[in-house]
């Protein structure tokens, strides 16, 4: 019995920590954009950090991405692109970008937390995507929470 709660713990973690950021790919393209745009997009930073909320369609249970567009600028101007996913680019189950919240923390820079929703195996269950990114670096690091909001 003890061996299986050690083992049962050791796995929690991994539900906390299988979201990715990739670097702009296929999730990325204008298309993939979820309509109606006006509601699935932001600005923040007074216009340097775009966020929008990515539908590949397929898989089924996973085809919603974030795209975030932000600093820092490259040698020709250019803000980074990455695409925030779950599982390997499989993708959330949903996104509820009409919740976005935004704040800005002076240690960590700007922090997102945006209701999402995951596949578990079988099944789809509630969890709340948290990133910070911190424009001077480009990094972003993202947190995926299971569980009720």
């Amino acid at each position: 019995m003890h061996h299986l709660i050690a083992v049962t713990l050791a796995l929690l973690p991994l539900a906390a920590t299988a979201q990715d950021v990739v670097d702009c790919d296929w999730q990325a393209r204008a298309d993939n954009i979820a309509e109606p745009w006006d509601e699935n997009t932001a600005l923040f930073a007074n216009g340097a950090v775009r966020l929008a909320k990515l539908d590949t369609v397929e898989p089924a249970m996973g085809g919603y991405h974030m795209l975030v567009i932000s600093p820092p600028f490259d040698e020709l101007g250019f803000r980074q692109c990455k695409v925030i996913t779950w599982k390997q680019t499989i993708g959330f189950a949903g996104l509820d970008f009409p919740s976005l919240d935004a704040n800005y923390d002076p240690a960590r820079g700007l922090v997102f937390t945006i209701p999402a929703r995951v596949a578990a195996g079988d099944e789809i269950t509630d969890a709340t995507l948290t990133f910070s990114l911190n424009q001077s670096t480009g990094e972003i690091a993202p947190r995926v929470e299971i569980g009720p909001r």
